[in-house]
């Protein structure tokens, strides 16, 4: 192979950084290489990290093979002692140039291969500036990084660091500079973007971030955000909810449970209470709102009463793209050190929870049938709607935004007939 590849898991956040990550290797002359990017959320990503890192050395048996993100952060010494890889970067590391040109030679120790610096002693989060997302038609931006609060199940602050911003000015910037290159359609990023702003001047919220940024970029046609937090939604992101037609009715909300005592033992900041009155407080401004969430399966102590729990706010809170984790736990975690269910039981409750979630799905397909809608075309053959709902998009090119008839579902997409389309 000639060139950078880069192979990315986990999130949005890491979509964006894997753009910054090829564009600081190719800044620094690195050829032949192959960059994997991963995430240490669950033990199964760290998993398929490291059969991704094999399955790339067989293939490109001359390459250099550079390990970065989360997982590398949080377990360097497990990818360091891999024979396919060649060198490990953190996750401040990666985003610079000056790594790639340092990277040790072939055939070192393990110890050697370690470039990972204490990301709980980065304070800032410099704006990286990127011109494409490559292989997408929604752009991300990084507006924040890191994480200031300490779930017990979740290792990603040790992977990630503390929060911190990317200032207002930075972020407008690169919305522009995306728009400019023909992104119709801008994803607001983070780990936990709904902190964004404490640690900056004034303490600009999201909410106002997101209103200045369709403010001063009026070019920018659809606004998302990625998972937030609903317990730190403030009053700006409920006035663009209510009446900014630019912002997406689609929220993707880190729920995680639906039972208090299981809340309380995951330190999460809400209560069951607190997710329900949020979801119907924001269809009551915005009739169309759908919601994703994340939602945990199988947690220490979780009884058959407490995973009923989690499976009816499901659908009190009308969630109608529930993504499912059974438990995993995660070195170094309070959750890891508390009583574990059987790997069985979480199993086959991960399975039920899923099962739910489908049902879901299916009544929110069924009740857009019949509707019109705007859908904005991927390159898979795919669109999505204002909604985020999948649809099936025929012959129309990726980037069309195009006015459809939604006809019909076959219980994982909808399928459309077209009305009318505005080619990119």
């Amino acid at each position: 192979m000639s060139g950078v590849e880069v192979i990315t898991f986990g999130c949005r956040l890491n979509t964006y950084e894997s753009e910054v990550m090829r564009a600081e290797a190719e800044k620094a002359g690195l050829n032949n290489a192959v960059l994997v990017n991963t995430c240490a959320v669950t033990g199964e990503a760290v998993r398929q990290a490291r059969s991704a890192i094999r399955r790339a050395r067989r293939e490109n048996p001359h390459a250099r093979i550079i390990v970065t993100g989360c997982a590398a952060q949080t377990e360097k010494e497990t990818f360091a002692e891999m024979p396919e890889v060649d060198a490990v970067l953190g996750n401040e590391e990666k985003l610079k140039s000056a790594s790639y040109r340092a990277l040790p030679d072939f055939g070192v120790s393990a110890e050697e291969k370690l470039r990972v610096n204490d990301i709980m002693s980065v304070r800032a989060t410099a704006p990286q500036m990127i011109k494409h997302i490559d292989g997408h038609v929604r752009a991300f931006i990084q507006v924040q990084n890191g994480c200031d609060h300490r779930c017990t199940f979740c290792v990603i602050p040790y992977g990630r660091g503390n929060s911190r911003s990317v200032p207002m000015g930075a972020v407008v910037d690169q919305a522009r500079k995306l728009t400019e290159n023909g992104y119709r359609e801008i994803v607001l990023t983070g780990v936990d973007a709904t902190s964004y702003g404490a640690d900056l001047p004034g303490e600009p919220s999201l909410g106002y971030l997101a209103k200045t940024l369709l403010k001063q970029v009026p070019d920018i046609l659809r606004l998302r955000l990625s998972s937030i937090d609903s317990i730190e939604v403030d009053r700006h992101l409920l006035d663009l909810i209510a009446d900014e037609p630019r912002f997406m009715p689609h929220l993707h909300l880190s729920l995680q449970h639906g039972d208090d005592m299981i809340l309380k033992r995951m330190k999460r900041r809400h209560l069951r209470a607190d997710a329900v009155s949020f979801c119907h407080q924001v269809k009551a401004l915005r009739p169309e709102m759908a919601f994703g969430a994340d939602m945990i399966a199988g947690f220490p102590t979780e009884t058959e009463e407490m995973f009923e729990n989690a499976a009816t706010l499901a659908e009190e809170c009308g969630i109608s793209n529930l993504h499912v984790f059974p438990y995993s736990p995660r070195p170094g975690t309070p959750a890891a050190r508390m009583p574990q269910l059987d790997r069985g039981l979480i199993k086959q409750r991960a399975a039920r929870l899923r099962l739910r979630g489908e049902a879901l799905r299916d009544a929110h397909l069924t009740g857009m049938v019949g509707t019109t809608q705007t859908v904005l075309v991927e390159n898979n053959g795919f669109a999505h709607t204002d909604n985020f709902t999948l649809v099936a998009a025929g012959d129309l090119a990726p980037r069309t935004l195009a006015q459809v008839l939604i006809t019909g579902h076959n219980g994982k997409h909808l399928h459309m007939q077209c009305l009318s389309a505005q080619a990119a």
